[in-house]
């Protein structure tokens, strides 16, 4: 496995805003962790308030240059907290942190089974959206990006459009936006075609989309959302189940904060 450097920073905020509602986004300025980043990766951001010892971990929205961005939902006292700072203040967050996409191997995989790699589907449900966009920045394929809101709240919809060589389908649960209905609603109706499917988002939506790309032959790479505590692979907090043997804990099981949290579908049962 690839050795991951992780750094931990007091890092100053260049940017915070609301995108939508319960959902926001920090720009931070680093030192190593952004330049190092891969897409899929995550961070670690700990609290100011000593009362509060584990870290939140938030996926990897955008890179540029030494600032990285972060959007997520307030799902508790600390998001709480991180949604109300400003510009200009600092917090100590650690990463890059778990494995993300080596794009570099996945290619090579797919094309060692005499399979193309011209178009991909990045699928992204609710506060799994987010991850897709740098592994959109970072892809040299043609991309059909599929997200999946609860309403006409879009966040990050003009970001994807903004992307080389991508084109955008939306699917709102109450039809306000594109498709009505969820991600693979959307795929049948646009009629999208892939070569391989990248997907983060809740685990009935990463589910239907294995079930969806072992159906057509599709090579899938799905990020899975789980709780984390320490968020470096020593508590085992955050395990999934795994269809082989884990070398670390001898069981059908693997670490999403440091095998993953980006598997091959195969490698998971979900």
């Amino acid at each position: 496995m690839e050795i991951i450097m992780a750094y931990r920073e007091n890092a100053k905020i260049l940017k915070a805003d609301c995108l939508a509602d319960g959902v926001y986004e920090i720009w931070f300025e680093t030192k190593d962790i952004a330049k190092t980043a891969k897409a899929g990766q995550f961070i670690s951001v700990y609290s100011n308030d000593g009362s509060r010892m584990l870290p939140r971990p938030i996926s990897i929205c955008k890179v540029e240059n030494n600032n990285l961005r972060i959007v997520f939902r307030v799902a508790g006292k600390g998001t709480e907290e991180f949604s109300k700072m400003k510009a200009g203040e600092y917090l100590d967050i650690q990463g890059p942190l778990g494995n993300g996409y080596n794009l570099g191997k996945i290619a090579a995989e797919i094309k060692a089974e005499g399979r193309s790699f011209d178009k991909a589907i990045l699928f992204g449900g609710g506060i799994g959206i987010p991850p897709m966009l740098e592994l959109a920045r970072r892809l040299d394929c043609h991309k059909n990006v599929v997200v999946g809101y609860r309403n006409s709240q879009t966040f990050l919809k003009e970001d994807f459009e903004a992307v080389a060589d991508t084109d955008v389908y939306i699917a709102t649960e109450d039809g306000s936006v594109g498709t009505k209905g969820n991600v693979l609603d959307a795929v049948k109706q646009e009629k999208v075609e892939a070569d391989v499917i990248f997907a983060c988002g809740p685990t009935p939506m990463l589910r239907a989309i294995k079930a969806y790309a072992l159906e057509n032959d599709i090579p899938c790479y799905v990020s899975l959302e789980e709780k984390m505590a320490c968020g470096i692979g020593a508590c085992l907090a955050c395990v999934c189940k795994s269809t082989g043997i884990d070398d670390h804990s001898q069981v059908k099981n693997k670490r999403v904060c440091k095998e993953g949290p980006v598997f091959n579908v195969k490698e998971v049962e979900l």
